[in-house]
């Protein structure tokens, strides 16, 4: 019996850039334990099955299914079929808070829940494809209209049938929770924060930048996510911190700093929380993990759940 590849976070570069959209069309590896990363996910199924383990339950995804879910929860893909190709990106949530999504659906979205459509044809799969190749061009002219159309392709969820698991949404239920004033602030909330989690800010800072009391700023921003203000800066800097602990001859303390933590015990405290390990380790764990042969098809260079 072979022995089966499995995927290596050593070699992967999607939590390197957690305020840049990232795509990918790849045939994915399974994976060993799960990982974490601050973009909202985006997973369309081209050929085969996926099987995710999320959030403390399980979520089987077909050929055809489409399906949205807030990766800074724990997650990972823990069986697929072996001709499994997939297609998607890691939507930052300064773009997701841009989609004209009903708010409830958003703020369910990032405390756990996971969309799923299965009203897509034959055009989805073109166009991930040309999405992901668009992305991948280095033209910016290209990688912008691969993010303006993958963003008005997720909008048209709404007009069709869709799930939320665990358990169904009413879509017109859904539609009457529409906050038409928040929405706009939490953008500029999460484009200050995209820009400056590396420094010294507080919610007086963020709230400063967006204009609004700081009061309000953390009800709004639990509101539509579910996190606190501190809670989203703490996991944009530890999926940063994470990408540099992958390279070689790294510092630990030089880590903390660079990603904005104002001391070591505050860094270990807060990556232990998120990743169940102290850096050390998990620095240790991906220098520790023997090499698999990579089984990548279709467009992909690397880029994996």
């Amino acid at each position: 019996m072979a022995v089966r590849a499995y995927y290596e976070p050593a070699a992967n570069g999607v939590e390197r850039l957690p305020t840049e959209l990232q795509m990918f069309h790849a045939s994915p590896l399974v994976m060993r334990a799960a990982h974490w990363h601050a973009q909202v996910e985006v997973n369309f199924i081209v050929r085969g099955w996926a099987n995710y383990r999320m959030s403390g339950h399980e979520i089987r995804f077909n050929a055809g299914d489409m399906a949205l879910f807030w990766g800074g929860r724990p997650h990972y893909l823990n069986d697929a079929s072996d001709d499994l190709v997939y297609a998607g990106g890691h939507l930052p949530l300064v773009h997701f808070f841009r989609l004209r999504l009903p708010q409830n659906v958003q703020a369910k979205l990032m405390q756990g829940a996971t969309l799923v459509t299965r009203a897509t044809d034959a055009a989805d799969a073109l166009n991930f494809a040309r999405w992901n190749d668009y992305a991948r061009s280095g033209d910016p002219m290209k990688a912008g209209m691969a993010v303006d159309e993958l963003l008005l392709r997720i909008e048209r969820v709404r007009f069709d049938p869709y799930d939320l698991l665990p358990g169904p949404v009413s879509v017109a239920s859904a539609i009457e929770g529409i906050d038409h004033h928040s929405s706009p602030i939490v953008v500029r909330i999460c484009d200050f924060i995209a820009d400056n989690f590396r420094e010294d800010i507080d919610s007086s800072d963020i709230a400063s930048a967006a204009d609004i009391h700081p009061k309000y700023a953390m009800g709004v921003f639990k509101k539509s996510t579910g996190m606190t203000l501190n809670d989203y800066v703490n996991l944009m800097r530890l999926s940063y911190a994470q990408a540099l602990l992958m390279q070689e001859d790294v510092n630990v303390l030089q880590v903390a700093m660079d990603s904005g933590f104002g001391s070591l015990s505050a860094f270990n405290k807060s990556f232990r929380k998120i990743a169940g390990m102290s850096p050390t380790d998990f620095r240790r764990d991906v220098r520790c993990r023997p090499s698999a042969p990579r089984v990548m098809r279709a467009h992909s260079t690397g880029s994996v759940n």
